[in-house]
């Protein structure tokens, strides 16, 4: 391992970079977390935490402070399909509720966590360059908030920062499993929309989704085929509602609401890239994306900010050679993320459901057990492999036979 000032550099300190930070500074590296923005602030988000990422936030002592955002705990999630309407319980024992906070609360949580565990932090810095000597990532260039130029060096520089990674450009690691974008979507927050639910409604070619987040709001989030873009670019707020028609009932309570903020979007990739290489990593989306459609990426982050911080450990520590830890941690990232990925892929294709969905949606229509399931395989508490198992869904159609 290259020796540098520090053990580790994170660049990016948002839902993957900060909590990456705070893990390894709490095992006791020299860790430096730096991010061009200064926190509190705004990022373009889903907000979702599914149980499982709200049961990290547990164990890292953190769930207290983002529950006394006063952020609800939401225990239900309910799935419109039309015709066929289903509601479950997406937790386990363990952490039964999701949540869905701002990001201006939950980030600045996250990297004031990663400065008490011992990281440094820096914020309002700009990285301008990745140092590259002898194909080695060494460390980084840049300027603190005032423009004096700084160069810091790291035994590994790990790019925490999003889909546009500067660390990602650098290295251009391996990209697979690509697909271009498929959908575009736009959020923002109403109130007198009141709700305890993650509710999802699916029709043909649009799809949306409505959450409780802080202060009395309730996040609406909707979307629609990649390919209708610029069609729908200028009139984002009639596309929206005239979606919302497709559900009357909703489209009466959103029409009794008021939006509060403006409406802000995105459209991204799908992807996943090789995450490890000579000094460097990649974590949360910079190594790999999916649709928003799922909802899956904070917690995504938080889970893979994980399995990072165990692979550089045990690196870092001397337990494994660096390629051995690091190649540990994409393995185990792909057989967690992949179905996941690859059942978000299915679902933001916006298409009608097949027949063989159809007949799966009407068996567990009004059977508490099986709705139950389908919530957690949504939240990511099941994976796609256990819930569509055959003898999983041979339960599934015998109790709708019995």
């Amino acid at each position: 391992m290259a020796d540098g000032a520090y053990d580790v550099i994170v660049v990016g300190a948002r839902c993957a970079g900060s909590p990456l930070a705070m893990l390894m500074a709490r095992r006791g590296y020299r860790t430096l977390l730096v991010d061009r923005a200064t926190f509190p602030s705004d990022t373009v988000s889903t907000h979702v935490i599914h149980p499982p990422g709200a049961d990290a936030l547990r164990r890292w002592g953190l769930l207290d402070q983002v529950t006394a955002t006063g952020c609800p705990p939401v225990g239900r999630y309910s799935f419109d399909f039309g015709p066929l309407s289903l509601a479950g319980a997406p937790g386990s024992a363990q952490s039964p509720f999701a949540y869905a906070p701002r990001r201006l609360l939950l980030d600045k949580i996250l990297v004031d966590a990663a400065a008490a565990a011992g990281a440094e932090v820096r914020e309002g810095f700009t990285v301008e360059e990745v140092l590259v000597s002898d194909g080695r990532v060494t460390g980084i260039r840049g300027h603190d908030p005032g423009g004096t130029p700084v160069v810091e060096r790291a035994s590994v520089v790990v790019g925490a920062d999003g889909r546009n990674s500067m660390v990602a450009k650098t290295v251009q690691p391996a990209q697979y499993e690509d697909r271009p974008p498929l959908t575009a979507g736009y959020y923002s927050y109403w109130s007198n929309l009141p709700t305890d639910t993650f509710e999802a409604y699916s029709r043909p070619g649009r799809g949306w989704a409505v959450c409780p987040t802080n202060d009395g709001l309730t996040l609406v989030i909707g979307g629609w085929p990649h390919a209708e873009l610029a069609e729908h670019r200028n009139d984002i707020e009639a596309t929206l509602m005239a979606a919302f028609e497709l559900s009357p009932a909703f489209a009466e309570r959103i029409r009794d609401a008021k939006r509060e903020e403006r409406l802000v979007g995105a459209s991204v990739p799908n992807y996943f890239r090789t995450p490890f290489g000579p000094g460097w990593a990649l974590v949360g989306d910079a190594g790999y994306c999916r649709d928003f459609i799922t909802a899956q990426g904070i917690t995504d982050a938080f889970l893979d900010a994980e399995g990072c911080a165990r692979a550089l450990d045990s690196a870092l520590a001397g337990a494994a050679p660096f390629d051995e830890a690091l190649a540990g941690y994409q393995a185990a990232r792909d057989a967690r993320a992949m179905p996941v990925y690859q059942m978000t892929l299915q679902i933001a294709s916006l298409q009608p459901p097949d027949e063989q969905m159809i007949q799966l949606v009407s068996a567990m229509a009004g059977h508490q057990e099986s709705m139950d399931e389908f919530a957690r395989l949504n939240s990511g508490v099941t994976s796609p492999p256990d819930f569509f198992a055959p003898e999983n869904m041979g339960r599934i159609f015998g109790r709708a036979a019995s």
